[in-house]
């Protein structure tokens, strides 16, 4: 039976269909076991992102000394933001094989109608945000329902509108048109930060909402009736938390203003995504709809045979999709403070290589959030670091297109090796 097949036989068993899918079960030497014999398998997930995130970070810091600085940490994590939610957008979709290539001028045009109604026809800020996210539903509806009724290919489709939409945003904004954002909320997300003991509050509810839903997991899968991993894995992984959460909040905490106003404390938008990536992680990894997902992205034929709604699960990812765009979309213009027709045209291939190079496969099946979440810090250290050493964009994007290549080549061949080791 093929690894496509179980996982779509896991997902619809009507007692542990929307468990987490936790492997091996057993202690931590059966883990570490398990995870080489999938490593040797070709499943090696975001290990060659964290390996080049490690690299990279390394290499950064013998050429730039302004590289492992407290302000250049800080700096790192308000710019890869905008990426790190676009990639989890893509990751809905990418999951089940498709592509959407106008996620990036979706918020566009959803921060265009934004700013449009609030500047210039006074709308409520709450109000005319509403109808941006509105506008973002719309468009992943409208997106599904082509893909996943009509049948016409995602990269179509989305290629279509990544045109059209370029040119909504053109008529709502004006050529050459520039709105500032004059929300003082909005603004704070990016440029704002949380005070020395709300970044030590963050780590504590971190702590205890991991706690807690690793050990509601172990009740469920108890009353199913399936194995549990040992309870000493559990507080290795919070222990984890703990140490690199209270070094990353501690650096973040020490005064890095260079005046004689002190600037420190966590990035307000650093709870925000993890807000973020903890529901979109839960939605995939503990519900049925999530299973289904990769039941699709693994096998879409077994998947609808099993019973699998299939049409119903592409049109509720691209609607994720969208949405979650007119998110990175928001972090982009609140840290510029402007909005132009321009938004959101040149991120959405970032993006998808973010996804990619964390390890999200883009054959579909295979990949989490968290890993576009690594791949996009991945990519953000790259334009971090160059851009430290003062060398032109050109070398940017050549640096970023070899790491997406070198991280496709990866998906590929493990993809090969996986369905040998399948057929020996």
């Amino acid at each position: 039976m093929s690894s496509s097949t179980a996982r779509t036989d896991a997902s619809v068993d009507p007692i542990a269909g929307d468990l987490i899918g936790s492997g091996v079960e057993g202690g931590l030497g059966d883990q570490i076991r398990a995870w080489w014999q999938r490593v040797r398998g070709g499943d090696m997930g975001a290990l060659p992102a964290v390996g080049g995130l490690v690299v990279l970070g390394i290499l950064f810091t013998t050429l730039s000394p302004f590289f492992l600085t407290e302000r250049n940490f800080a700096n790192l994590l308000n710019q890869a933001a905008t990426l790190v939610m676009l990639g989890m957008a893509l990751v809905f979709v990418l999951l089940l094989g498709e592509i959407d290539l106008s996620a990036g001028v979706t918020g566009g045009v959803a921060m265009a109608l934004f700013v449009v109604l609030n500047a210039q026809f006074g709308l409520p800020w709450p109000l005319a945000l509403l109808v941006g996210f509105g506008f973002g539903l719309l468009a992943g509806a409208f997106i599904g329902f082509f893909v996943a009724r009509v049948g016409i290919p995602s990269f179509v489709v989305t290629l279509g509108l990544f045109l059209g939409l370029q040119g909504l945003a053109l008529v709502i904004i004006g050529p050459g048109g520039l709105y500032r954002v004059e929300v003082p909320e909005l603004i704070a997300l990016q440029n704002g930060n949380l005070p020395v003991w709300g970044g030590w509050l963050m780590l504590a509810i971190m702590i205890a909402v991991s706690a807690g839903t690793a050990f509601w997991d172990r009740a469920r899968r108890t009353r199913a009736g399936v194995p549990n991993r040992a309870l000493s894995l559990v507080w290795i992984k919070l222990a984890a938390i703990a140490v690199i959460g209270g070094v990353v909040v501690y650096v973040l905490n020490v005064d890095r203003g260079q005046g004689t106003v002190a600037v420190q404390g966590v990035p307000n938008i650093v709870p925000v995504v993890l807000v973020i990536l903890w529901a979109g992680t839960f939605v995939l990894d503990r519900t049925k709809f999530g299973r289904y997902i990769y039941a699709v992205g693994g096998n879409a034929e077994a998947a609808r045979r099993s019973g699998v709604k299939v049409r119903w699960v592409k049109w509720w990812a691209f609607v994720i999709c969208s949405s979650l765009a007119v998110v990175s979309a928001l972090f982009s213009v609140t840290r510029v403070g402007s909005v132009d027709a321009a938004v959101g045209r040149d991120i959405v291939l970032s993006g998808v290589a973010a996804a990619v190079v964390g390890g999200v496969s883009l054959f579909g099946g295979r990949g989490r959030l968290v890993h576009a979440a690594i791949g996009a810090l991945v990519i953000a250290v790259i334009t971090n670091g160059l851009g430290l050493l003062g060398l032109p964009a050109g070398v940017n994007l050549l640096v970023t297109g070899g790491v997406l290549i070198l991280a496709a080549t990866v998906d590929a061949l493990s993809r090969l090796r996986s369905g040998g080791a399948m057929r020996l």
